[in-house]
């Protein structure tokens, strides 16, 4: 019995490395060492369960509603990115630069789905990444509450001067964070990578449960309609949370 437990959970831990792909019965038995019946019965199970969906027929298994609820999260949910995905493709098709959707997990960005531009040069960062250092980790921390923030800076420190110059004393942190919130719009730019990220939020109700950006080459900005720019991402977050109700 704990033997099948253990073997449960390392099918959810692998499916969950890349949450958003579907991954075939056959590639799932493979990485957690298991033959393909073996594997079959206890996804059956967890499928049963909703910690696993299984998307059709011969289609493959995604997390399922129930091993989100688990994360304590409730920006990681699956009806964000289904609510997201046409709408970040055609983002990326106007505008042909990358699109990123994402959500907090303590103090790390947690990115919940991508897009890619047709450029030969592209913008690439991590799944996870120190909040402070992306322009969506600093929309989703404006949008905490006062006293969110005060718990947050007290465990995990203010930003260093080297990551979030503009921040990094606690009188210049509230003003920047007042600064995102009255323009619903944080941009970073990253001299050593020459990056700049946009990004603007997105809501369920009136609340801001993830934020939607666009990443490019500083070059390519700085040539770029800013204005066009920041008002296609925001009627596509405008969209997206139109679409969560």
């Amino acid at each position: 019995m704990i033997q099948v437990i253990n073997r449960a959970i390392d099918i959810i831990e692998y499916i969950a490395q890349d949450p958003d792909r579907p991954k075939a019965l056959g590639d799932i038995a493979d990485a957690v060492g298991l033959n393909h019946g073996t594997c079959a019965n206890i996804l059956k199970t967890l499928v049963s369960r909703d910690f696993i969906e299984q998307i059709g027929a011969k289609k493959g298994y995604i997390l399922g509603a129930k091993a989100y609820a688990l994360t304590g999260n409730d920006n990681y949910r699956k009806d964000i990115v289904e609510a997201a995905t046409d709408e970040m493709d055609r983002l990326t098709t106007l505008l042909n630069e990358n699109t990123l959707l994402a959500a907090l997990k303590g103090n790390q960005r947690i990115v919940l789905l991508r897009t890619f531009s047709e450029h030969d040069l592209q913008v690439r960062t991590p799944d996870q990444k120190d909040a402070y250092n992306t322009a969506s980790g600093r929309l989703l921390l404006a949008f905490h509450t006062d006293a969110e923030l005060v718990k947050y800076t007290a465990r995990y420190g203010l930003p260093t001067a080297d990551i979030w110059t503009e921040a990094a004393s606690p009188g210049h942190f509230q003003q920047a964070i007042d600064l995102i919130r009255r323009e619903e719009l944080a941009i970073q730019t990253t001299t050593g990578r020459q990056v700049v990220g946009l990004a603007v939020p997105v809501r369920k109700a009136d609340r801001v449960v993830a934020s939607l950006s666009i990443y490019m080459p500083e070059y390519r900005y700085m040539v770029t309609d800013k204005a066009r720019v920041v008002q296609e991402l925001r009627n596509t977050a405008n969209r997206i949370s139109a679409r969560l109700v």
